[in-house]
């Protein structure tokens, strides 16, 4: 079927976040939202099918978590990634942020370190803290736009650290990782025995001809997180899963949900994660041109009529890094900007590292008439600066 990406649907009356907690987080409710990482497209037909289907039965008790939840995922990494998983080492988990949180808590001693490549997502900081460990940090070097790994401090980083959480592809940056790249990493962190954690949300959302490696698929001793829920909008069901590379570390892992009674899915997250995965291709195959498509036209008309903003053109993910350094602002005052001249909801660029300044998040997965205002107040803001 056709799916129709260009239709702007109201949220504000069903509980998003994304629009709701606009006076939270921004302190107004005057600003397009273009900040938490969720799509404002509807998901796939097969999958509302599904959960349409499942709301119809009335009843949803304790649900048993089958193997076709886990060969669904496996069956989709295979055809799209051609990782073949071994199903024996899967286990569920709430989401790919929770999976995190319990890998540092298990995987690293009581104030031990994590390392992390910076700009990066948020979650890892907090993660790591939240179990008072210490964060690491290897920040990329950029040169005219590029990002790339400063190897030689990566690997001096990694004599410090008991974890590495791996971001591929990267969030906020878009960078697939090559073979090569995710190979090298991998054998300085056995090299220094260090637990390498990869997140892989963001794994089928790839543009400009690149493919996505999963890490275990070219390394040893990797714990993969993988989940829908960025692929096909199904952040508030939910429902992931993670890779281990051996039966005692799944054993460690499970156990720990075990102690909280949290190892059952919810009856609609399993439903929805098992149709993504099994009849999904087809809305995805529309959706990336499109994304695609919107990274094009943010960046012709930021060189055309914003040049003093570059945004980076992101060849995974569905969010634009920009480099808004030559406007001159500080941290804050980029944020107050941001709101209170462009009337933009945006990620601040310091909270993916904390030593940068100057650059800002935002989340073009929306109609194309959406951006085009966005654009719009954002052109009309830096005019106002007379720059």
């Amino acid at each position: 079927m056709k799916y129709d990406f260009d239709t702007v649907i109201d949220r504000s009356g069903n509980r998003a976040a994304k629009y709701d907690e606009r006076m939270k987080k921004f302190g107004t409710e005057d600003v397009i939202p273009l900040w938490i990482a969720d799509m404002d497209f509807r998901t796939a037909q097969p999958i509302i099918d599904a959960l349409k289907a499942r709301a119809e039965e009335g009843i949803w008790g304790y649900t048993a978590r089958p193997d076709s939840y886990f060969s669904a995922i496996r069956g989709w990494q295979k055809r799209r990634n051609g990782w073949d998983i071994d199903q024996n080492l899967m286990s569920w988990s709430l989401g790919v942020v929770q999976t995190i949180s319990a890998c540092v808590r298990l995987f690293t001693p009581e104030g031990g370190s994590v390392l992390i490549q910076t700009p990066v997502y948020s979650e890892f900081y907090d993660m790591t803290e939240a179990w008072n460990r210490k964060v690491v940090e290897s920040p990329f070097v950029e040169k005219d736009g590029v990002w790339a790994v400063d190897w030689a401090d990566f690997e001096e980083k990694l004599r410090q650290s008991d974890l590495f959480l791996l971001c591929n592809p990267h969030n906020p940056l878009g960078i697939v990782w090559t073979p090569e790249e995710l190979r090298k990493m991998a054998a300085l962190c056995e090299k220094y025995h260090v637990t390498l954690v990869s997140d892989e949300i963001h794994s089928d959302l790839i543009f400009h001809g690149k493919k996505h490696t999963p890490t275990a698929a070219v390394a040893n001793n990797v714990i993969t997180c993988i989940s829908g829920t960025k692929t096909f909008n199904l952040a508030g069901l939910q429902a992931s899963a993670v890779v281990f590379p051996d039966a005692h570390k799944k054993e460690v892992y499970d156990h720990f949900w075990q102690r909280m009674d949290i190892h059952r899915n919810n009856a609609f997250s399993l439903t929805a994660m098992e149709a993504a995965f099994t009849s999904g291709d087809e809305w995805l195959d529309q959706l990336l041109p499109y994304l695609s498509a919107n990274f094009d036209y943010i960046r012709d008309y930021c060189a055309a009529n914003i040049p003093q903003i570059k945004p980076n053109l992101p060849d995974a993910t569905y969010l634009v890094w920009l480099d808004c350094r030559d406007l001159g602002f500080s941290n804050q005052e980029l944020h107050d900007f941001m709101i209170q001249k462009a009337k933009l909801g945006l990620n601040d660029g310091v909270s993916f590292g904390r030593s940068l300044s100057g650059f800002m998040r935002l989340n073009a997965a929306c109609p194309r008439s959406v951006l085009e205002q966005a654009m719009r107040q954002l052109k009309a803001a830096v005019d106002g600066l007379g720059l």
